[in-house]
């Protein structure tokens, strides 16, 4: 029997929003059929153009609020609307981290089939997991260490800027709030240098130009930049020119760097770097651990969440100096040396070679002598350990957004430590393994939020699990 579907694709209609999706963007209802609505906000009237009608749901595009939020704002950046770097300008940040909380609520219920409950909640419920608030920032701007910016031709100009919604067209900016106040600086300065001497930016479907992208890098505490060019050619022309321009105006930076991408691609950075001025690295700190940052490593984009995250996984480890802890997913190492600040011993497993090393250089760095790097799969490498002799008493797992494989988890209850701390990016994913690990023993107990990303729909979660003699 075909439905009825109650909404004209191009037609307007007034829609009460009730909710909020996964990337922000308003839900709401007409006769009892959902409206997803970019940029309409819970508690809202709102009149929309319906742009796309599908079986079960339609889009709508807002043409204005009838009746506005309380919690709306309005965003600080005039490219907003447009810009696909930011989803949430519009809400209050405080209305941002509330959102965030319920996300992480909602995927935990409908996803973990986990009880939940606020840590005001005095009912005695064992069985649920205590969700705290949002961790959120005390200046939720210019927080990022690291740009990237798509460089191309608009006409006769040079444009350097963020791709619009889910499009490849780039829209040009002078300024953006949550990049950092250099990047301003230096992202004009590269145009007006292309513009002056004729350096064409890489054109995506001939193949063609020079200047394929702008990558910017801050260290917070050291306040050292590194400037990075992705390039089409081995050959820059004009570079001394530019080089010039860059010191002489950006006193901070200390590292400036062409990397050549030849390939047709939208991978954005090349795996050859050419120093053309200053160090080939800049350094910065979290916490008292001190990381030196190439172009192709990595490192949180948000270095002050970073240290608030990695300190609540190591409070949720509950360490005492005895305990050995391995790190499932340990990248370059950040996560494994905050862990050595208390365990016994750390082993950290990645699958990227050159992470562990960069991980090994980070730990010899910081004169930590506590932790052991190993190549390999997780799932592989913790069962062989196992067999060697060497148990975890605690697992910290970090997996990236498509969250942990099924072997991985079994492992590790395999291995019954006392607790597990897993740190998300992702609360769907997040919410499956934890339903996971509820069927192999482990009881999610806590989960702290933290906002990472701010103005973005993007939350983290840290969560301690402890094992459980009877299975839930």
């Amino acid at each position: 029997m075909k439905k009825n579907i109650p909404v004209i694709k191009n037609e307007q209609y007034v829609v009460n929003i009730d909710s909020s999706g996964y990337e922000g963007e308003g839900i709401g209802k007409v006769h009892d059929f959902t409206i997803f609505v970019p940029g309409a906000m819970p508690g809202e009237e709102v009149n929309v153009k319906i742009v796309k009608v599908n079986k079960n749901f339609a889009f709508g595009k807002l043409l204005n609020v009838i009746t506005p939020s309380k919690d709306r704002v309005e965003p600080m950046c005039s490219l907003y609307k447009r810009c696909g770097g930011c989803q949430l300008q519009h809400f209050s940040y405080e209305a941002q981290l509330k959102l965030k909380k319920q996300r992480v609520k909602d995927c935990l219920e409908r996803i973990g089939k986990l009880s939940v409950k606020s840590d005001e909640d005095k009912r005695n419920n064992d069985n649920a997991v205590i969700l705290y608030d949002t961790i959120g920032m005390q200046n939720p701007y210019n927080y990022r260490n690291k740009v990237q910016l798509p460089v191309g031709r608009k006409d006769a100009e040079v444009i350097i800027g963020f791709y619009a919604k889910r499009s490849h067209e780039i829209i040009n900016m002078d300024t953006c709030g949550i990049q950092n106040e250099e990047s301003d600086k230096i992202i004009n300065i590269v145009r007006s240098w292309m513009t002056e001497y004729n350096i064409e930016p890489y054109d995506e479907q001939s193949g063609n130009g020079i200047i394929r992208h702008i990558m910017i890098r801050k260290g917070f505490k050291t306040n050292e930049v590194m400037v990075v060019l992705v390039t089409n050619k081995r050959e820059l022309p004009s570079k001394d020119e530019l080089v010039q321009s860059l010191i002489e105006n950006v006193k901070s930076i200390k590292s400036i760097i062409q990397n050549i991408n030849t390939k047709k691609t939208n991978v954005i950075l090349g795996e050859e770097c050419k120093t053309l001025w200053g160090n080939d690295f800049i350094s910065d700190y979290i916490a008292s651990f001190k990381f030196n940052i190439s172009p192709l490593s990595f490192f949180q984009v948000n270095p002050v969440q970073t240290e608030v995250l990695y300190s609540k996984a190591l409070e949720y480890a509950g360490l005492t100096g005895d305990e050995i802890v391995f790190d499932a997913y340990c990248g370059t190492g950040t996560i494994s040396l905050f862990l050595s600040q208390k365990a016994k011993k750390v082993y950290g497993v990645e699958i990227v070679q050159q992470a562990v090393e960069n991980a090994r250089i980070n730990a010899g760095q910081n004169d930590v002598e506590n932790v052991e790097f190993i190549v390999g799969e997780s799932e592989k490498v913790i069962p062989r350990l196992v067999e060697e002799g060497i148990r975890a008493d605690v697992v910290v797992a970090d997996p990236p957004r498509k969250g942990c494989d099924r072997k991985l988890l079994e492992a590790i209850a395999a291995m019954k430590p006392r607790n597990v701390v897993y740190v998300s990016c992702d609360p769907s994913t997040l919410a499956r393994d934890l339903n996971i690990l509820k069927s192999l023993g482990y009881a999610a107990v806590k989960a702290q939020p933290v906002d990472m990303f701010p103005q973005t729909a993007h939350v983290e979660t840290v969560v301690k699990l402890k094992r459980i003699e009877k299975i839930l």
